[in-house]
């Protein structure tokens, strides 16, 4: 076992979950879209081998929405008031039960390479944190082999300047940091429409052909 693979999650709602894409989707829509995003993620996660795959959801699971949706896969409840302390927390955590490297990805990437997630746990071999940089300035991925809580907790999250700021403190601290191919997770109109052009592409890629297959098949009948 090469360690455990975390997915940060949350239960579709309309009118909380991506509310970012409305309009033009409404909240019924937005949350449907997303549950998309969750099933193929799960779908990324189990193609990486040799790894525990949790699933961290940020409220209890009082309904069973997530033992249904992964019922290969633990379950855990996100803790803390900020996005950075619950990755903190969840990475701290995992090391601390037994797992020599932890790496934690959004579910906002559906068609993320899974090779780009298997690769983050072998660059742990020689870097003490991985990331995967995101377009926008943030990051898809995050992975350690020991905690750095100042590296989530001290670090501004939801701005352009989340890497940039990561990566200055990491070299402050003096903890090395390896950087994966950089990609893009999905919250705003302009980010949904590049997907969509994406996903077009993959009708002429037979590699391609059942990657992000519930996004894939809801934006083909999406109307918006």
């Amino acid at each position: 076992m090469r360690g455990s693979l975390l997915v940060v999650a949350k239960q579709p709602a309309a009118g909380h979950t991506k509310t970012r894409l409305c309009p033009p989707l409404s909240g019924e829509m937005a949350a449907s879209l997303y549950e998309c995003f969750l099933y193929d993620t799960l779908d990324i996660m189990r193609r990486v081998q040799d790894v525990q795959r949790i699933v961290v959801h940020l409220h209890g699971d009082k309904d069973g929405y997530f033992r249904q949706l992964a019922p290969d896969m633990m379950l855990s409840q996100q803790r803390g008031h900020s996005l950075g302390e619950r990755l903190d927390h969840l990475l701290t955590s995992a090391l601390a039960n037994g797992a020599d490297r932890a790496v934690v990805i959004n579910s906002d990437s559906p068609t993320l390479p899974a090779a780009y997630v298997d690769d983050a746990f072998t660059r742990l071999d020689v870097a003490d944190v991985v990331i995967g940089p995101c377009f926008d300035g943030g990051y898809y991925l995050i992975g350690m082999k020991q905690p750095h809580p100042r590296l989530l907790r001290d670090v501004q999250m939801s701005t352009p300047r989340v890497l940039a700021d990561t990566l200055a403190l990491a070299a402050e601290l003096e903890v090395s940091v390896s950087l994966l191919p950089e990609w893009y997770d999905v919250d705003t109109i302009a980010e949904l429409e590049y997907l969509r052009s994406e996903i077009e592409t993959f009708d002429d890629d037979n590699r391609a052909k059942d990657q992000a297959s519930h996004t894939r098949r809801y934006l083909a009948q999406m109307a918006w």
